[in-house]
């Protein structure tokens, strides 16, 4: 078995990654500003306790790779695949990211915080967001089916549309004007 290299509390600022290589490895405490990681195979990484400000990592491919503590902020995170990568540990933080297209099929997401993302037509089929929070997020298309939202906070999201029929919706947190998300496939009007 190769041995892996490790990156530890390192920057990496400015660099485009979609026209040299990623280098695979362990990185740990590192933050990566401004980088562009758009079509890159990040496959098989571990990112522990690592932060992304201000990146372009749409489209990345993220086969097995490992997101332990990582903190993204500012980035635009278009079309990726989560449900590919390694959840042993997963722990995402959102905040300002446009993840629209975005795929969280089946991924354990407890507690997940989402602040002032677009999430429009992302795929949260079967996973479990209990306790997650949706601060100001657009939720537009997004799908919800079969998804645990016990304890997750939408009091401040807009454009979702759940049906409680289909997804665990115990104690999660609604404002009045939200609650028309959870009567949309009635097909009523409600005046506020």
């Amino acid at each position: 078995m190769a041995e892996r290299t490790y990156f530890e509390e390192k920057e990496y600022t400015g660099i485009d990654y979609s026209r040299e290589p990623f280098p695979k490895g362990s990185y740990e405490n590192c933050t990566f500003r401004n980088c562009n990681f758009s079509g890159c195979d990040l496959g098989a990484t571990i990112f522990l306790d690592c932060s992304f400000e201000d990146c372009d990592c749409s489209n990345a491919g993220i086969v097995q790779t490992a997101f332990r503590t990582v903190r993204f902020r500012n980035c635009k995170l278009f079309g990726l695949l989560f449900e590919h990568c390694n959840n042993l540990m997963l722990s995402l933080d959102f905040e300002g990211c446009l993840l629209n297209f975005t795929s969280f099929y089946q991924q354990p997401l407890k507690g997940t915080r989402f602040a002032n993302c677009r999430l429009e037509e992302v795929d949260f089929t079967e996973a479990n967001l209990t306790g997650a929070h949706f601060d100001r997020c657009d939720l537009a298309g997004a799908v919800f089916e079969n998804t645990n939202l016990e304890k997750a906070d939408f009091r401040t999201a807009e454009n979702y549309r759940i049906d409680p029929e289909k997804n665990k919706v115990r104690k999660a947190r609604f404002s009045t004007m939200g609650v028309v998300g959870l009567l949309s496939k009635y097909d009523i009007e409600i005046e506020m």
